[in-house]
């Protein structure tokens, strides 16, 4: 009984910061709080014994549920809000003074621009930039490397400002990069498949991609080797907003890899295969 009492005490000490976070994610305060309750379910079905620092392991399992929300809705094609955005979120018929100061926690104009950003982007800009996670952190969260994560929040961060595309590299400079890369992968180049990766590139699979036989691995010579003679099958394409290359087998996409490239060179590929993630990413196949 005691445990359970100092569970829930821990608990509620998170809760506001649980909520925030969660409402900047889901740009709902319902949903928000749908999210924080499920993750009180989950706490209580944990054995919390080997978890260190309670409030983390809350803020990672409320961003988890979240994502799921978002790529939910984002699969059903549903807007995130039941009526506009200033209405849902001050509604006066429910609590003016609690909604209202939670929209003036976030400011309306920004919810609005979250809502644009694609739900593994929203999730890494609420919580880097919002919540000061290390991108180490947030990686582990949205299925992505660390160099991705990054670069998943930087284009967020640019959309919310209104700046547009990062000009040290433009969308031309990716195209030739990344057909770069998938033309020694073809041939089986070693050379040029080095020549086109960053020293320390991080190759990171989910795990039904890891099955296909190339597992997580980090460093230009190891991803050159396991990519050497393997996309003959691929397609450049748009993947969530970057440039990759998709798989498709009768019409089907089978494989989405999306490319992180940072000064003239991929610094990361991540590569979904699991179905049910499959369906939830957008993608759109480049003409040769």
């Amino acid at each position: 009984m005691d445990e359970k009492r100092w569970l829930a005490d821990e608990f509620e000490a998170n809760r506001s910061h649980l909520r925030a976070a969660a409402y900047r994610m889901l740009g709902s305060r319902s949903e928000a709080e749908d999210a924080v309750q499920e993750a009180w379910l989950r706490l209580n079905r944990t054995d919390t014994t080997g978890i260190d620092n309670l409030g983390g392991w809350l803020t990672t399992v409320v961003a988890r549920i979240c994502l799921d929300m978002l790529r939910a809705r984002k699969s059903r094609r549903e807007e995130p809000l039941e009526t506009p955005v200033h209405a849902a979120i001050v509604d006066p018929a429910k609590d003016p003074e609690r909604e209202a100061a939670f929209a003036d926690s976030v400011g309306l104009a920004l919810l609005v621009v979250l809502q644009t950003l694609a739900p593994a982007e929203r999730v890494a800009f609420v919580l880097h930039d919002m919540f000061d996670l290390p991108f180490d952190e947030i990686a582990p969260i949205i299925g992505r490397s660390s160099a991705a994560t990054r670069q998943l929040a930087s284009r967020a961060r640019r959309r919310v400002q209104g700046t547009g595309e990062a000009p040290e590299v433009d969308l031309g400079r990716k195209r030739t990069i990344a057909e770069a890369f998938l033309t020694a992968s073809r041939n089986g180049d070693l050379g040029a498949l080095v020549a086109v990766l960053a020293p320390d590139v991080v190759f990171s699979p989910d795990a039904t991609a890891a099955r296909y036989g190339i597992g997580a691995m980090r460093g230009a010579t190891a991803v050159a080797e396991a990519f050497k003679g393997r996309a003959q099958a691929a397609q450049m394409a748009i993947v969530e907003g970057e440039l990759g290359f998709v798989v498709l087998v009768g019409g089907q996409v089978r494989v989405a890899v999306s490319l992180t490239i940072e000064e003239g060179r991929i610094a990361a590929i991540d590569a979904v295969a699991d179905p049910d993630h499959l369906e939830q990413i957008e993608f759109s196949v480049l003409d040769d």
